[in-house]
């Protein structure tokens, strides 16, 4: 990615939407809202979603089983866990070797350990993110608005200036990239609740900037004619009324913020040194870091992500032991350190922070035990080279996730899968429409929250059925 974005990328991401956002909602002709019947005391002001894309294995990570070590000509059927187990802050509780960062603090969080992921026939990775972002099953009639930007909606910014919703650390130039825009949008509630997008943390700054060559004169104008061309050139035929006027005030906050003190918040050199060092892990880790900052300043959302490319970091196709010793160099430290931090600063007992991804991954298991789907990896009987050690299958039927903060349990263990294959959820399964109404409970928003969209009423849960995890709470 160049060091400095060109206007229309600038366009792009300062109005959190593309137009192509905006067409899909056209056939839209306004919003109506719903009933919400009741109000909820919020244990949370924030959210911060720290997303492990392409398929995190619970065995190798928070999840370990039996740890089976390399040598050529073992059975594959006998490994569970590629990684040793090692102490966390609870008494006989373990996380997965490269981990122990988190591990040290998870007398301060709950560990998720029976999240059971949604059955959608041939396992694909951007179908499972959308369903996990959004609470609904691809395709949809009408585009179902990603949880940020519900939260967005509902609530609105902590502070004015901040956008509400921020995306850290995703592209959408590399594969499936369409199918990830899909999701990455506040759908029918508007552009101005949809994702304030930064691809690459270390050029936080640059995206609440004018692009190089254009100073705050010339932006007011341009600024200016995109409105006109809004309301009456070729992009008015575009979109509904309320559609055009939230891409209008989405405009208008990014303008805010280019103006502001608070901009400051997305400039990474600032942090000091020491800070910095411990989350410079890579693109992910910077991300944490700008979170940390952003949820200082009054973000409402975040989800830092380390990002979704077809066969790449958490996507293991092959060499699962090899590339996960990478990733955990990448997230253990920094993660550990945003906890740390905002909790130092006061700010964690009222931010919720969570951990997830969209399925687990298993050596010899495609989709569930009593649900396997096409396999789509040729998994040797007889393990003879390390790029075949690792976890390389699709699994659904048992993942962990972390949440910390906002009012969760803190040195709590929710869930169980089995100690044997299948790694199978056994006890307190929970699906993402329990998690989804859990983040919303924290928040103060009530489960039966919903806008009418062409004559019928679109929920925060599919039918508005989702119910919290009361137990998740302390």
């Amino acid at each position: 990615m160049s060091s400095h974005w060109n206007r229309r990328e600038f366009l792009k991401n300062s109005s959190t939407a593309t137009l192509a956002a905006l067409a899909a909602g056209a056939p839209l002709a306004g919003l109506l809202s719903g009933c919400n019947s009741s109000k909820i005391t919020a244990t949370a002001d924030t959210v911060i979603l720290l997303w492990m894309a392409g398929g995190m294995a619970h065995t190798d990570t928070f999840d370990p089983k039996r740890y089976t070590p390399f040598t050529k000509g073992m059975m594959a059927n006998d490994v569970l866990s590629t990684f040793k187990s090692v102490p966390t802050a609870l008494d006989d509780i373990y996380f997965s070797e490269g981990l122990e960062s988190i591990g040290k603090i998870l007398n301060k969080g709950t560990a998720i350990r029976s999240y059971v992921a949604g059955d959608m026939g041939h396992i694909l990775h951007s179908r499972h993110q959308y369903h996990w972002h959004t609470c609904y099953k691809p395709p949809q009639s009408v585009a179902a608005p990603h949880i940020g930007s519900w939260i967005s909606k509902q609530l609105g910014p902590v502070n004015s200036v901040i956008p509400a919703f921020i995306d850290i650390g995703q592209r959408f130039s590399l594969g499936e990239g369409e199918e990830l825009k899909a999701f990455h949008t506040a759908g029918f509630l508007g552009n101005e609740y949809g994702p304030f997008l930064i691809p690459d943390p270390s050029e936080g700054l640059e995206s609440v900037k004018p692009p190089v060559g254009m100073d705050i004169s010339r932006f007011e104008k341009r600024n200016q004619l995109y409105y006109e061309l809004m309301n009456q050139g070729p992009l008015g035929e575009l979109g509904s009324d309320y559609q055009k006027e939230s891409m209008k005030r989405s405009m208008e906050q990014a303008y805010m913020l280019l103006k502001s003190p608070e901009a400051a918040a997305f400039d990474l050199g600032k942090e000091p040194k020491e800070n910095y060092d411990i989350y410079n892990t890579g693109k992910f880790g910077l991300g944490c870091l700008m979170a940390k900052r952003l949820t200082e300043k009054g973000a409402r959302f975040i989800t830092v992500t380390t990002e979704y490319e077809p066969f790449k970091n958490w996507d293991t196709h092959d060499n699962g032991h090899t590339r996960l010793a990478d990733m955990k160099k990448q997230i253990d430290g920094p993660i550990a350190q945003l906890i740390k931090d905002l909790d130092q600063s006061g700010h964690l007992d009222r931010t919720l922070i969570i951990l997830a991804s969209e399925f687990s991954r298993d050596m010899m298991v495609e989709g569930r035990p009593d649900l396997k789907v096409q396999e789509q990896v040729n998994q040797p009987d007889i393990i003879d080279d390390i790029k075949n050690y690792g976890m390389h299958r699709h699994f659904t039927d048992g993942c962990s996730m972390l949440m910390f903060g906002g009012g969760i349990k803190k040195g709590y263990v929710y869930g169980k899968t089995a100690d044997e294959r299948p790694c199978k959820t056994i006890e307190k399964p929970i699906r993402i429409e329990q998690i989804h109404q859990t983040i919303y409970r924290a928040l103060g928003i009530p489960e039966d929250t919903h806008y009418v969209i062409e004559k019928r009423p679109f929920y925060t849960t599919p039918d508005g059925l989702g119910r919290a995890e009361m137990d998740l709470f302390a």
